[in-house]
């Protein structure tokens, strides 16, 4: 087997667990060996470090799979692998049927990413030394887990970087266009063909079950409580408005929820679940919000939920401009405000809890200034739209928006939106997103819930 032999004086990532030797790390390689065929990684010494496969054309030239040695990668050796994965998601998924399978590099499979959705399996190929191991990788689910039809989602830009066209279809099977399964006890239907990567955001599982404590726990701002009233001959406690009648909705002491950028729609059905009054689920892709409205029939939410295709960033400040002038309309000022008038602004709704759930805006490091604005635009707007009190659940999955800029960037916001924070849970991806310590790349995703205050 080829060798690369790395620079003496590179930086210790490798030994940290980093799976990635760029060009530059590279002092030689000895032997010749074809892309994506596998070498063994030394030190400047010829210590034996690791086992990876070779991609000359890529920046990243290596990419880490074993770290003693391994002869080929072969059905088995991704039977193998597979079964491990596999293992791990039934330990910490017990019953699920949907979920990231495989992680890439956090599974020590670089370049792989394969989601499971029920019997159905979404794969994406991102580099060229698992590409040519394409036929491996379905013969090795095919033996491990005996799926209905295997569906490959390899559409990606990244591929372009590896000399690879990108690519979609299916690879095996019966792949259906549409798949349901559940998450937290609700049904989502997926389009495994359409939607975004794979189809599905896994990743925020456990977030999106974390929001149940602020779903409940608001019918007393409404003057709604629970009292022993007479009913058929028997004392038994139920809501009473201000007015001393009976509330007949389930969901009194459900809270008000926004959701922007909501895809599926998957945090609405989770808002739903754990007792919401009414949600506004928003999106500026009508396929998304036609997706996010057939979960919610799915579920039996439809009475509770509002659609909205709009652009979130405009949406949050038309609210915004809306409840500054009904302030301004309630305050009264030196000149007379004529409130016959329509309100110029339109708009003006608060909400109890709002969900800021967006795209990456960083995808690369020039790209975090850009971000740092873009994040503090939504969520200055978005906090000043909850109720005092209430809560802001804002997340960001842009790996070069590092955890301290993205809370700073939310202190600035809150700063100008005149607010103090106050931060009840921070959160990371899922179980089935596992992370190596020592890859900063994996710990992309940063999830907090905020209780927001005025200062004045």
């Amino acid at each position: 087997m080829a060798s690369v032999v790395l620079e003496r004086s590179r930086k210790k990532r490798l030994e940290q667990g980093h799976p990635w030797i760029y060009n530059n790390e590279i002092a030689s390689v000895e032997g010749s060996p074809e892309p994506g065929d596998l070498v063994n990684v030394v030190n400047h010494q010829g210590r034996y470090l690791a086992t990876g496969y070779y991609n000359p054309a890529s920046q990243i030239t290596v990419r880490v799979i074993s770290y003693h040695p391994v002869e080929t990668m072969d059905r088995a050796f991704f039977a193998e692998r597979f079964r491990g994965c596999l293992e791990h998601r039934e330990r910490f998924l017990k019953g699920d049927n949907a979920y990231r399978l495989v992680y890439g590099e956090a599974d020590f499979l670089p370049g792989l990413i394969v989601d499971r959705f029920g019997d159905v399996l979404v794969v994406q190929l991102l580099t060229l030394g698992m590409d040519v191991h394409r036929a491996d990788i379905v013969d090795a689910l095919v033996e491990v887990l005996s799926p209905q039809g295997i569906y490959e989602r390899s559409d990606v830009p990244v591929r372009e970087l590896e000399g690879l066209e990108q690519t979609k279809g299916p690879l095996y099977g019966e792949c259906p266009r549409h798949v349901t399964v559940t998450e937290n006890g609700l049904f989502v239907k997926v389009d495994i063909e359409e939607g975004q990567k794979t189809g599905y955001f896994f990743d925020q599982r456990e977030n999106r079950a974390s929001i149940a404590p602020l779903m409940t726990g608001w019918g007393g701002r409404s003057g709604i409580t629970l009292q022993e009233v007479e009913q058929d001959g028997e004392r038994v406690s139920l809501p009473v408005n201000k007015s001393g009648k009976v509330v007949t909705f389930p969901y009194w002491d459900g809270a008000t929820v926004l959701e922007c950028f909501s895809h599926t729609g998957s945090f609405t059905l989770n808002a739903c679940k754990y007792g919401a009054k009414k949600v506004t689920c928003l999106d500026i892709s009508q396929h998304a919000i036609e997706s996010a409205r057939e979960n919610v029939v799915l579920n039996g939410f439809e009475d509770r939920v509002e659609f909205v295709v709009a652009d979130a960033f405009q949406y949050l400040r038309d609210q915004v401009k809306g409840v500054e002038e009904r302030r301004q309309r309630a305050a009264g000022n030196e000149e007379k405000v004529d409130t016959s008038k329509k309100m110029t602004a339109g708009g003006g709704r608060t909400w109890d809890v709002v969900i800021l759930d967006p795209p990456a805006f960083a995808k690369t490091k020039s790209a975090v200034k850009g971000a740092c604005r873009g994040y503090k635009d939504i969520n200055l707007h978005g906090m000043k739209l909850v109720n005092e009190g209430g809560y802001l659940v804002t997340a960001s999955c842009s790996y070069h928006m590092r955890p301290d800029l993205f809370l700073a960037t939310i202190q600035e916001a809150a700063a100008d939106a005149g607010k103090i924070l106050r931060l009840i849970e921070w959160r990371a991806a899922g179980k089935d997103h596992p992370q190596i310590l020592g890859v900063d790349e994996g710990h992309y995703l940063k999830f907090a819930v905020f209780e927001v205050r005025s200062r004045a």
